[in-house]
């Protein structure tokens, strides 16, 4: 038997147990509001247009992801020779100058870990909007490693700016933060939201509700 079943709402701050109006079909308890008896924040059985939501900010972080790689994040000058750079370009601009584990970390946390949250989300949308019931539980962590990554998805913006403060101490470089910085920022925060909107509750619906298993 699911909390839902027993005609329980778990707190999505406090994590108490609320228990719901006897009578209410499932349908109605995801769209009845509620208010928690301990702390008294609004809850729901399921978060109300969820996938509505994180299809929004998933595909408006895709659309600012290129302007992201395509303008400028940085410009290093190194002895008064340099250019702006873009996230690849800005990668290899740090392997020039020896800074080798900058650039692994600017080119893990700005290629590597948002694709893998944008196509982790997007899968996700897809298996939950299809009804698919391949796999719950490994979806079900997949879900959580993507939360739990996303509070250190803006580690190179902090490294940039880290990096204009420090070098900016020397006279042999110089390091400036172009727009794409920006429009990565965005990318991070969307991404961020898109992993707090989608309710991984609806992985199991979908197993719930079919006659096969």
């Amino acid at each position: 038997m699911t909390a839902r079943e027993a005609g329980l709402i778990s707190c999505h701050f406090c994590h108490n147990l609320n228990r719901l109006p006897s009578g209410q079909l499932p349908s109605e308890q995801d769209k009845a509001e509620l208010t928690c008896y301990v702390c008294g924040s609004v809850i729901h059985s399921r978060i109300p247009q969820s996938l509505s939501k994180t299809w929004a900010l998933v595909i408006a972080a895709m659309i600012l992801y290129i302007p992201a790689n395509v303008l400028p994040i940085m410009t290093v000058v190194m002895w008064g020779d340099g250019r702006p750079d873009n996230i690849m370009s800005g990668v290899m601009s740090l392997l020039h100058a020896d800074m080798w584990p900058l650039a692994l970390i600017v080119f893990l946390a700005s290629i590597v870990i948002p694709i893998a949250k944008l196509l982790t989300l997007l899968g996700l949308l897809i298996s939950v909007h299809f009804r698919s019931t391949w796999r719950p539980r490994e979806r079900t962590q997949l879900y959580r490693a993507t939360e739990f990554i996303g509070r250190w998805s803006m580690i190179d913006i902090f490294v940039i700016g880290i990096l204009v403060a420090l070098v900016q101490f020397g006279n042999a470089a110089t390091v400036t933060p172009g727009m794409g910085a920006l429009s990565f920022a965005a990318v991070v925060i969307l991404t961020m939201i898109a992993a707090h909107t989608f309710d991984p509750r609806l992985i199991w619906d979908a197993i719930e509700e079919s006659p096969n298993v």
